[in-house]
C-alpha cells in the first residue's frame, strides 16, 4: 500500500526509516520531510497544517495510509479531515488528541478517574496563579497548558523561579497554549516514558525510554523537546511497566471510550517512577521525540501491520518483538537552541558517522542548498545507535556524533550516563 507519513523532523526520518522496510509499503511518501528523509522517501512540500493540500496528494498518488508524527495537526484535526476523505489515519482524532493539546484536560480527567498523579490546579487569571504559588511555595513545576513544543514546562527550585515562569507564560511567552497554566505538586523519584499502540479499546505496551530534556549536562538550563534518549528506560522495570499500563494508560484509554472520544494511535505516558509507584506527569498523543528514534533501532516487528492493526482495533490478539540491548539517541542542536538560532550553517560528516553499522543518523531539521547539506532548525541531527548494552549503545553514539563536521552545533555529552540528570 502507498504510505503517507506528515511531518519532517527526527522522529518522521525514523517513522519513515522503519516503514520503508516494511514488505507491505509500496510507495511512500513524507510532507514536508527533510534533506534526510527523502534517502527513505518521496518528500511532497505541503504543510502540515495544510489539510485539503494534504487530502488532494493523498487522492493524487492514491494514498491508502496517512501515519500522523506532530501534535500540532493532531490537535487541529488532520485524522478527522483525513479520515473524511477516505484516507485512513494512524492518530487520534481532534477530541482524543485533547489529551496532549490542553494538560488542563488530561489533569481533571485523571482526577476524575483516580489516575496517580502529581497535585494541580488550573488558572486563567494570573494574579490568581500567583497568589496560589505564594501560598504552595517551592519546588513547584510551571506548564502552560497548551501544545508548546516540550518547552512550556518549567520546574521551579524556588518561588522567584516560579513567578518568573508564570510571568513568561503572562507576557505571551508561548502564545495561546500558555493562556492556561497548570500549577503541579514537585513529584520526586526518576522520569521515564511509556508508549501504547491503542485502538480505542487494547492497548500494547512498547518499550520504555527515558528522555533528557534539559539543553544542559546534568540537567540545567531550560527545557528544550528533548537532547537525547535510552532505552530501555532505567527506572522502567516490567513491574513498573504494568502497573503503569493498570493504573495509568487503560483506565485513561477506557476513560476516553466512555466520553464518545476513543482513542487510537500511540498514547506516550510520561511517567515519575517515585517510592509510591509510577505517577503521571503528562499524556502526549504521538510518538516521542528523540524517543521513537531509539526505539526504531530496537524493534524488531515490522511497524506497518502495528499501525494498521491500532487503526483497525485489531490489537488484542496483536504482539511486537524487540531487539535485546539497548540504544541510545543523541541531539545536535543549532547554538542557541532552545533560543535564538541561525539557519544555513554547512554540515558534513553524516556518512562517516553511519559507517559504523550500529549507528543511524537521523535528520531533525536539515535542507540541501547548492548540493550541500545545512542546518534547517534547532534540533538538526539525532545520532542513535544500538548495542549490547546502554555502554555500548552509548560509546557507539558518541563515535558517530565525534564523526559529524558541524562547528555551528553542539550536544550534551552526557545521554546515557547512569548519573545523568534529564
Amino acid at each position: 500500500m502507498n504510505v503517507l507519513v506528515v511531518g519532517g523532523g527526527g522522529r518522521e526520518h525514523a517513522l519513515c526509516w522503519a516503514l520503508a522496510a516494511s514488505p507491505l509499503c509500496g510507495a511512500l511518501y513524507c510532507a514536508p520531510g527533510n534533506a534526510g528523509i527523502a534517502r527513505e522517501a518521496k518528500c511532497a512540500a505541503i504543510d502540515p497544517m495544510d489539510f485539503s493540500a494534504l487530502a488532494r496528494f493523498c487522492r493524487e498518488r492514491a494514498v491508502e495510509f496517512a501515519v500522523i508524527g506532530p501534535e500540532a495537526p493532531l490537535a487541529a484535526g488532520i485524522v478527522d479531515a483525513l479520515e473524511a476523505e477516505g484516507v485512513r489515519c494512524f492518530g487520534p482524532a481532534a477530541a482524543a488528541a485533547q489529551l496532549e493539546a490542553s494538560k488542563a484536560f488530561a489533569k481533571r480527567l485523571c482526577a476524575h478517574i483516580g489516575v496517580p498523579a502529581a497535585d494541580f490546579a488550573v488558572f486563567a487569571d494570573f494574579d490568581a496563579a500567583r497568589a496560589h504559588l505564594r501560598a504552595r511555595g517551592a519546588p513547584v513545576v510551571v506548564k502552560a497548558s497548551g501544545l508548546a513544543a516540550g518547552k512550556g514546562v518549567t520546574v521551579a527550585r524556588d518561588p522567584g523561579e516560579a513567578e518568573a515562569a508564570l510571568d513568561a507564560l503572562a507576557a505571551g511567552a508561548f502564545g495561546a497554549a500558555g493562556r492556561e497554566v497548570v500549577v503541579e505538586e514537585f513529584l520526586e523519584g526518576e522520569e521515564a516514558s511509556l508508549f501504547a499502540l491503542v485502538d480505542g479499546e487494547t492497548a500494547l505496551p512498547l518499550a520504555g525510554a527515558r528522555d533528557y530534556k534539559a539543553v544542559g549536562e546534568g540537567g540545567t538550563g531550560p527545557n528544550t523537546g528533548g537532547m537525547g534518549a535510552v532505552s530501555p528506560a532505567p527506572a522502567l522495570d516490567d513491574a513498573a511497566r504494568d502497573r503503569a499500563m493498570a493504573e495509568i494508560v487503560r483506565p485513561a484509554v477506557a476513560a476516553m471510550a466512555a466520553r464518545g472520544a476513543p482513542f487510537r494511535g500511540l498514547l506516550y505516558a510520561g511517567l515519575m517512577i517515585t517510592s509510591d509507584g509510577p505517577k503521571l506527569l503528562e499524556f502526549n498523543v504521538r510518538f516521542g521525540d528523540p524517543e521513537w528514534q531509539a526505539l526504531a533501532l530496537r524493534l524488531q516487528s515490522d511497524l506497518l501491520p502495528a499501525l494498521l492493526a491500532a487503526r483497525g482495533g485489531e490489537l488484542a490478539n496483536f504482539d511486537l518483538r524487540w531487539r535485546p540491548g539497548a540504544a541510545v539517541c543523541v541531539t545536535m542542536a543549532s547554538r542557541g537552541y532552545p533560543g535564538a538560532w541561525t539557519a544555513g550553517s554547512a554540515v558534513s560528516g553524516v556518512e562517516a558517522a553511519e559507517a559504523d553499522d550500529s549507528a543511524v543518523v537521523f535528520h531533525a531539521g536539515t535542507a540541501r542548498r547548492g548540493g550541500r547539506l545545512v542546518a534547517a532548525g534547532g534540533r538538526v541531527l539525532s545520532i542513535a545507535a544500538h548495542g549490547p548494552d546502554v555502554a555500548a549503545a552509548r560509546a557507539a553514539a558518541y563515535r558517530a556524533v565525534d564523526r559529524i563536521d558541524w562547528p555551528e552545533g553542539f550536544c550534551r555529552r552526557d545521554i546515557g550516563l547512569p548519573e545523568a540528570a534529564q
